[in-house]
C-alpha cells in the first residue's frame, strides 16, 4: 500500500531551536503543510488558512521529519514541540512521530494543538505519550468560537470542549491551557464568566494566557492591554501565566546572530516574511520570532502597503 503523503520537495520540517514565550529553547516540527488547519482564526500570525480541513492522513513523510529531529539535538533544546504552520493533529501518524522521538532522545515533547479535533477517540491515544500537550480554549460560547476561531463545519464547540474534558481524563502527562484573548472580545464580563467555567471543566494543570503579538489574520482582531490582560487573567483561573509578555526565552535563547542576519537583510531594504524566509533559508516560524523581538527592541517596524506587509530597519 502507497502512503500519500503531500510532496513539498526539499522541505525542511524541524527548525530552531528558536525562543518559545512558552517553552524556553523550543526546536519545532512541522507534520502538516503550511495553513493546513481546522481552524482559520482572525488572529493567527500565518495568515488567513488555506486548506482548512479534517481530513486525517500522513500529509509529511515522517521518516524525513524523523531524520531531521535526529540531525538537530545537538542543538540541546528545552523542548521539542510539534507545532509549526498549521494543525499537528491533521497527521495520523503524529503518534508514531512522537514515539520515534522518545526513542532517540530524553528532550520532552512538546505538542502544541488548537484542540479541535480531540473528541476523537483516537487523536487522544495518538498524544499518550507526549510528555506535555499544549490545547488552545479561545471562546466559551459556540457564537464566539465561530467569530473567533472558524472551524471546519464539522467541529461544534461542545464536541470540542467535550474533547479537551476527555483528554484532560485520560492524558497521564502535564495539560497547559493556552486561552488567547482579544481586545472587545473575550474581556466582556459574559465571556470570561464562560471562559472561567468551561476552565473548571477542563481543570488544566496551568492555564496560559496571551493576546496578539504578532500581525494577525484580521486586523480587526485586537490585542489587550497589559494591564486588563492581568486583570482578566485572575478572574479566568488562579493557576494562571501571563505569556504575552514573558521575554526570558528570548534573554536564555542566543539568537543575535541571526537577529543581525535578518536585521541586515532589512537595511537592505524593506521585506516581507516571505523575503526573510527566502533570503536567509529560515523558516517560516522562526522569521516571525525574530522579526518579533526586533519589533520589541525598536529596531524594526511593521508597514502595511497597497502591495502588503513589510517590514522596515529603523537602526
Amino acid at each position: 500500500m502507497t502512503v500519500q503523503t503531500t510532496d513539498l520537495g526539499n522541505q525542511e520540517y524541524v527548525y530552531g531551536p528558536v525562543p518559545s514565550r512558552r517553552l524556553g529553547r523550543s526546536l519545532g516540527v512541522d507534520i502538516v503543510p503550511f495553513k493546513t488547519c481546522t481552524y482559520d482564526c482572525i488572529y493567527c500570525q500565518l495568515g488567513r488558512t488555506t486548506n482548512k480541513t479534517i481530513e486525517r492522513r500522513e500529509w509529511v513523510p515522517c521518516d524525513s521529519v524523523i531524520d531531521q529531529v535526529k540531525a538537530n539535538l545537538d542543538s540541546k533544546p528545552d523542548y521539542i514541540a510539534l507545532s509549526g504552520s498549521g494543525e499537528p493533529t491533521l497527521n495520523s501518524k503524529i503518534g508514531e512521530v512522537i514515539s520515534q522521538i522518545k526513542a532517540i532522545t530524553d528532550i520532552p515533547v512538546a505538542v502544541l494543538t488548537n484542540g479541535s479535533l480531540l473528541w476523537l477517540p483516537e487523536v487522544r491515544r495518538s498524544l499518550m505519550a507526549a510528555d506535555l500537550v499544549l490545547p488552545s480554549l479561545d471562546a466559551g460560547s459556540d457564537r464566539l468560537f465561530r467569530y473567533v476561531n472558524r472551524p471546519h463545519p464539522n467541529i461544534h464547540f461542545g464536541r470540542m470542549l467535550d474533547g479537551l474534558v476527555k483528554f484532560r481524563n485520560e492524558f497521564a502527562g502535564e495539560y497547559w491551557l493556552e486561552v488567547f484573548l482579544l481586545g472587545g472580545v473575550t474581556t466582556v464580563e459574559t465571556q470570561k464568566k464562560l471562559l472561567a467555567h468551561c476552565i473548571r471543566l477542563i481543570g488544566p494543570d496551568k492555564v496560559q494566557v496571551n493576546t496578539v503579538s504578532r500581525p494577525p489574520a484580521e486586523d480587526f482582531a485586537m490585542a489587550v492591554p497589559l494591564e486588563r490582560l492581568k486583570e482578566v487573567a485572575l478572574q479566568l483561573s488562579q493557576e494562571v501565566e501571563i505569556v504575552a509578555t514573558n521575554r526570558r526565552a528570548y534573554e536564555q535563547c542566543d539568537i543575535s546572530a541571526r537577529l543581525e542576519d535578518v536585521l541586515a537583510l532589512l537595511r537592505r531594504s524593506p521585506c516581507s516574511v516571505e523575503d526573510i524566509m527566502h533570503g536567509l533559508g529560515l523558516h517560516r516560524n522562526a522569521v516571525l520570532k525574530y522579526i518579533e523581538q526586533l519589533c520589541l527592541e525598536r529596531q524594526a517596524r511593521l508597514e502595511h502597503t497597497d502591495q502588503g506587509r513589510f517590514y522596515r530597519a529603523l537602526v
